[in-house]
Formats: C-alpha cells, sequence, structure tokens
C-alpha cells in the first residue's frame, strides 16, 4: 500500500508490503518494482513487520524513528488518592460525536478535571491508540497512569485491544505508559528512498 493524500500528498509513501509465502524468495525486486510503479520517496514502518522493516533499511537512507509502539502485558490496580475516572460529557470534548463519546475519559481530583484522554481507531481496528493529557498544575502524581489504566479497561470492555505509542524523546509519557502495564514492542520509522 502507498499513501497519497493528507500528510502525504506530494510524497507517496509505501506503508505496507505483504508477499504471499511461496512467493518471498522474490520479496526484494517485488518491492523494487513497487518503488518504481509507485513512485515512492518515503518508506514509513512498523517494526513488529519484520518483511517490510528489511526492506526499509535495503532501500531507504536517513532513517528516524517516529514513534515508539506499545501493546498491553500488566493489568494494573493503580488508586491514586482523591482521584475518579469517569466518561467524559460531551461539552468537554465538543469535536466528539455522541455515539463515540464512550472512547473518552476524564480523571477528576477535588471536582476539577486534572487529566483527560481517549481511545482512537484511526487504524486497524480492533487496536485502540490511547492517549491522555494531564493538566500542568496535577502532572507527577500518577494520574496519567491512572487515566491509562481505566482507558484500557473501557477499551477491553468494548471488545477492542489496548494500543499506545509515544515519541521517543517523551520520557514522561513512556513512564506512563509502563507504569500502566504497557511494555514496548517496536518503533514506527520513516526513510527516505534511495535513489
Amino acid at each position: 500500500s502507498v499513501a497519497v493524500a493528507g500528510p502525504w500528498k506530494g510524497k507517496p509513501t509505501v506503508y505496507e508490503f505483504y508477499v504471499l509465502p511461496h512467493r518471498r524468495l522474490h520479496a526484494f525486486e517485488l518491492f523494487r518494482t513497487l518503488l518504481t510503479a509507485s513512485s515512492a520517496v518515503m518508506i514509513n514502518v512498523q517494526t513488529n513487520d519484520s518483511l517490510i522493516t528489511v526492506m526499509l533499511h535495503t532501500f531507504a537512507h536517513d532513517v528516524t524513528s517516529e514513534s515508539i509502539l506499545f501493546h498491553d502485558k500488566l493489568t494494573t490496580a493503580l488508586s491514586p488518592a482523591g482521584a475518579t475516572f469517569r466518561g467524559a460529557t460531551s461539552a468537554e470534548v465538543p469535536d466528539v460525536p455522541q455515539n463515540q463519546l464512550k472512547w473518552y475519559g476524564v480523571v477528576e481530583v477535588e471536582g476539577k478535571v486534572a487529566a483527560t484522554g481517549g481511545i482512537l481507531f484511526h487504524y486497524n481496528r480492533p487496536y485502540g491508540d490511547i492517549y491522555m493529557d494531564v493538566a500542568e498544575s496535577f502532572r507527577r502524581r500518577g494520574l496519567g497512569s491512572f487515566l491509562v489504566q481505566e482507558l484500557k479497561r473501557v477499551c477491553y470492555e468494548g471488545g477492542n485491544v489496548p494500543a499506545a505509542r509515544c515519541n521517543p524523546g517523551n520520557i514522561a509519557s513512556r513512564r506512563t505508559l509502563q507504569k500502566a502495564g504497557f511494555v514496548p514492542c517496536g518503533n514506527i520509522l520513516n526513510g527516505s528512498v534511495s535513489p
């Protein structure tokens, strides 16, 4: 698959590559043909897909890590003092359609919204991409991890699989996700197609 619209407009980007097992002896030639036919200038991969990751390192240069991928491995029982989790209201997330509100939540402390977050299903359902934001004055209290823990529960209750990702340099987010039971499982890498 090659992305050609949205943020990829003007820079076609290969992001998926599958070859039937009995044809994998020709994987390199097939990938080169895909690059030529699509005029791709970038390759974007998730490293937990080994075939396209090999192609990235063979056919690209200037490879950079966009995100660390996380999958759920531990059930946690975090309960910060005075914190409660509840679903978000339409007033708190006005751009979210009513039928999607169940995927958004907030953490309150002493009646104040301390953290907000949600589960995005913008790719590869049943995987739900959990995100969170903790208000500056409430940081470093474990509220982000508590919010992620509760959003994982909501995701599972909805019949989905929680996942997360974060910027490699965002140490606070990495720690928050890990404290909530997520462990790293790969990276999203980008590279420029070699001439």
